[in-house]
This record gives structure tokens, C-alpha cells and sequence, in this order.
């Protein structure tokens, strides 16, 4: 295996546990960014000392190219350029591993190796956030909260990050009169762990499809419960929609006994919601638009749209949306569309939106059609549709793990299926 290879197996083990750097006060910064850069450029300077670049020659590799040059274009009609320029740093330090992967993951070997170690990370990640979420129960809400705040995530997190967290927490979750702390393992929010445990359960599910090993549905498990612990309505709708993609899409195409397996897990599914309970009471408060939050949510959707609207071709300058909602606001405030789609639209403007929206969509026909010599494309056309729906609800394009992971599941679209292994 080539020292690069190695390296996607390292991102991909570290992902959820990656520290923050502190290069100067009142800065953090991912150091995942560092490590994709560094090797970005050994591949790069690898590729001209062997006058061989391999980059991926497909819709998926022109999108990804024009999304981040519209996000450039876009910096030029900001208002605040330096804010335009720290956002437009972050996505140019996470996409090049996009451009790495899908020169180094060519085969279904590889494919597989790298997904054997996401599900390895992650289903640690999903045991941390349930024992996070139990501990309330044993020692004490505040206790946990206290301990979570002060020890246990701003080694990940960082100092500033931590504290603009707590600022506005969302760790919390009030239901039926009774407050619960939402698992969160060391992720900033219940959303993000949401979307990144939403992107690997259905590859776990793939794994345990082709290999028969127990390990994989013991991981499919474990990964599901910790996302209904995040208690995101988004993830739910997201897990939802995913399910419902898979049993209409491949029911036809599955033996009798992985059918079997799917009613069992859908009549688990069932059952789980028609129990009363904390997750099912969450659940069906999606539909509720009376609800607060959803009122809440509505309208924040319709100030993304008006901003849309005022702003249809470049947007307001990338990470300039806040300043349109709140002129005094700082740079580290909560601000934003909680709708990928409208953030994309309001920030960078309605071409780019649709540049992101199609990149998606064609990477489910991708991998939908990949996915008959393969049943690990099936998990990751399911993926995307988590993912994609989960974005409706939430923006998670600016969070580096989820980002990485985002990208290393795309760039799997470059794998050629008729390859030998090696």
C-alpha cells in the first residue's frame, strides 16, 4: 500500500477524535485541515515528479470544481472580505482530499478498507456518545454537562469554539417537561455527531450485507442508537428517508434472507416509534408546525429566502449571511439558514445552490448504478440521501469531520468497479 493510501486509513481512524490546534489566541483550528493540506501536497509534488496527476474525469469532479469556484467568485461582492476569506481557507483546506482519495482509492479493496475504518472510528464515537448520554442518569445532568464543558471536548473543539458551544448550547433537549443532555460524543453540537453517524450507518449495513459479519450489524446497531440520542429531528428524517430509499429501491434485488434482515429491522423501527418514549415523542414533533422551534425554523427559512432573493446570482459573499440578518454580528455567532440549500443560495448565490444540489443527485445515480456489481455503492447511495435530506434542517458543510467524511464517501463515485484488487 502506497504511504498515501496509508494516510486515508489514518483520516479515517482519526476523523472523530482529531485534536485542535491553537496556532494564536482566540484561534482554532481542525488540525484535520493541516493533515489534508500536508498530504495534499506530497500527492500533488508525487504526481509532477512523475508527470502523472490522476484526477477523477466525471461529473462529480467538474461540480465539486465549479462549487469552490463560485464560492471564490462570490468573495468578490462581500462586505466583509476577511470573513469571506476565512470561510473560503476552510473549504480549500478540506477539498483536496477529495482529489487524494479518488487518485488512491481506485479498487474495492481499498473502498472496503477505508470503510472498515470509518465504521471502527465512528462506532467508538457512537459508544462514547451513549455512555455520555447514560451518565446523566448515574451522576447527575449538571455533573455530566459540567465535566463534558470543561474536560472532555475542548481538547477537540478548542478553547474559543468551546466557549461560542456553550454560549448558545443546543446540548439540551427539553421533552414532555423533562430536560435530557443530547449525546454529542466529542462533536460541537447533537447535529453534526447526527450527520456523521447518519453518513456511516448504512455503510455498516452494507459491510454485514456482503461479509456476513456480525460485527458490522453489531456496529449498524450501535450507530443507530447513538443517533436517536442526538435527539436531531433532522438525523431522524434523514435515518427515515434513507430507509425508505433502500426498501423501495432494492427490495427486488436482495435474497430472502437479507430481507428477512430488513423487515427485522424495519419492524424494530416500528416498534421503537409506536412505544412512547423521549425518541418516538421527538420523532412525530417534526410534523408539529406549531411546535416553537419549528415556527422558529420556518421563519428563519423565510429570511434565507428573502436574502435569496435580493441576492440571485453571487449572494451576499461567502460567510457574509449574518451581516444581512444582524449587521453587529460576530464572526463565531450562530447565524445561518439551518438549511444547506438557502445558506448556499443566500451566501454564494442560486447557481451555486444548484451546482450542489445536482452533485448530490448524480452521486446517488452513481452509486445506485454501481451498486448492481457492488453492494457497498447501495450503502453509499443511502448515505447521500441521509445526508441529503438530513441538510434540509441543518448546514454541516462547515464542519470539518463531517466535510471529510462527506468528501472521502464521494470520492468513492471514482472507483473503478471492474478493477482487480490487488
Amino acid at each position: 500500500m502506497s504511504m498515501l493510501f496509508n494516510f486515508l486509513l489514518f483520516i479515517s481512524l482519526y476523523l472523530p477524535f482529531q485534536i485542535a490546534l491553537n496556532p494564536a489566541e482566540g484561534v482554532d483550528l481542525a488540525s484535520i485541515r493541516v493533515l489534508i493540506i500536508l498530504f495534499f501536497l506530497v500527492w500533488l509534488a508525487s504526481g509532477l515528479k512523475n508527470k502523472k496527476i490522476v484526477i477523477g474525469k466525471n461529473l462529480q469532479t467538474l461540480l465539486i470544481i465549479s462549487f469552490l469556484f463560485l464560492n471564490l467568485f462570490s468573495m468578490f461582492f462581500a462586505r466583509n472580505p476577511e470573513w469571506s476569506a476565512r470561510k473560503l481557507l476552510f473549504l480549500l483546506s478540506v477539498f483536496p482530499l477529495y482529489f487524494v482519495a479518488s487518485a488512491e482509492i481506485r479498487n474495492i479493496w481499498k473502498l472496503e478498507k477505508v470503510v472498515r475504518y470509518l465504521i471502527f472510528s465512528g462506532t467508538a464515537a457512537a459508544m462514547i456518545g451513549i455512555g455520555q448520554f447514560l451518565a446523566q442518569f448515574i451522576f447527575g445532568l449538571e455533573a455530566v454537562c459540567g465535566f463534558w464543558a470543561n474536560y472532555a471536548v475542548p481538547p477537540f473543539l478548542g478553547r474559543s469554539l468551546t466557549e461560542a458551544v456553550l454560549k448558545n448550547p443546543s446540548w439540551l433537549v427539553n421533552i414532555s417537561g423533562a430536560t435530557y443532555l443530547r449525546a454529542t460524543s466529542f462533536f460541537p453540537d447533537p447535529h453534526m455527531l447526527s450527520y456523521y453517524l447518519g453518513i456511516l450507518i448504512p455503510l455498516a449495513l452494507a459491510l454485514f450485507l456482503k461479509n456476513k459479519n456480525k460485527f458490522y450489524l453489531a456496529a449498524f446497531f450501535i450507530l443507530t442508537t447513538a443517533d436517536a440520542l442526538t435527539f436531531s429531528r433532522g438525523g431522524y428524517l434523514g435515518l427515515f428517508s434513507g430507509a425508505l430509499f433502500l426498501t423501495w429501491f432494492f427490495w427486488n434485488r436482495i435474497g430472502r434472507k437479507h430481507k428477512l434482515y430488513g423487515a427485522l429491522i424495519l419492524g424494530l423501527l416500528g416498534v421503537s416509534l409506536s412505544i412512547p418514549s423521549p425518541i418516538s415523542s421527538r420523532f412525530f414533533s417534526s410534523f408539529d408546525l406549531r411546535e416553537g422551534s419549528n415556527v422558529g425554523r420556518i421563519e428563519t427559512w423565510g429570511q434565507a429566502a428573502e436574502v435569496a432573493r435580493s441576492y440571485p446570482f453571487f449572494g451576499t459573499g461567502i460567510g457574509n449571511y449574518p451581516l444581512e440578518i444582524k449587521p453587529t454580528a460576530d464572526y463565531r455567532e450562530p447565524i445561518y439558514a439551518h438549511n444547506t440549500y438557502l445558506d448556499i443560495a443566500a451566501e454564494t448565490g442560486a447557481a451555486n445552490a444548484l451546482v450542489w444540489i445536482v452533485l448530490m443527485f448524480s452521486s446517488v445515480l452513481v452509486f445506485i448504478k454501481k451498486s448492481k456489481k457492488h453492494v457497498v455503492f447501495l450503502g453509499c447511495a443511502a448515505s447521500m440521501i441521509i445526508f441529503s435530506v438530513h441538510s434540509f434542517f441543518e448546514t454541516a458543510i462547515y464542519s470539518p469531520v463531517v466535510l471529510t467524511l462527506l468528501l472521502l464517501v464521494l470520492s468513492f463515485a471514482n472507483v473503478d468497479v471492474d478493477e482487480k484488487n490487488s
